[in-house]
């Protein structure tokens, strides 16, 4: 089962909080992608629901970024999305909704002033909390 740990560098933590930010109020998705665990890409994508509660990825972004991760050898080690003012913890339809068993599960809460980000494993019903690495400004 991969991944284990999710490696997020500065660059692209800071793009994935600001396209969640960008969204406010409504709750952002995208993917983070990498050829190990580390990410390497990210690509946000359009919320369908656009919704503050839940979110669904547009399916025809998320085909065209599958078909560009296929064509370029990467994985999809992340889905993230962002709660806007609930923390940072899968919510019961996240948990419904997680299709990737392999795949980490990236939330960025922005219910405090300071967003926070944790990332969990979701499978057969049940999250558990990943180790992630996130580089922020200045470290």
């Amino acid at each position: 089962m991969k991944p284990v740990k999710v490696v997020i560098p500065h660059a692209f933590f800071e793009q994935m909080i600001a396209h969640c930010r960008s969204c406010l109020p409504n709750e952002a998705c995208g993917i983070l992608a990498g050829t190990d665990t580390t990410v390497t890409h990210i690509f946000p994508v359009k919320n369908a629901e656009a919704s503050p509660s839940r979110y669904l990825m547009d399916p025809r972004e998320q085909f065209d970024v599958m078909k560009r991760m296929r064509e370029t050898d990467l994985y999809m080690l992340a889905i993230y999305h962002s709660h806007p003012g609930s923390p940072e913890r899968p919510s019961a339809q996240d948990i419904r909704r997680a299709y990737y068993d392999e795949t980490a599960y990236v939330i960025v809460s922005f219910a405090e002033p300071m967003p926070a980000v944790k990332g969990y494993r979701i499978a057969a019903g049940t999250a558990f909390e990943i180790e992630m690495e996130m580089e922020r400004k200045g470290a």
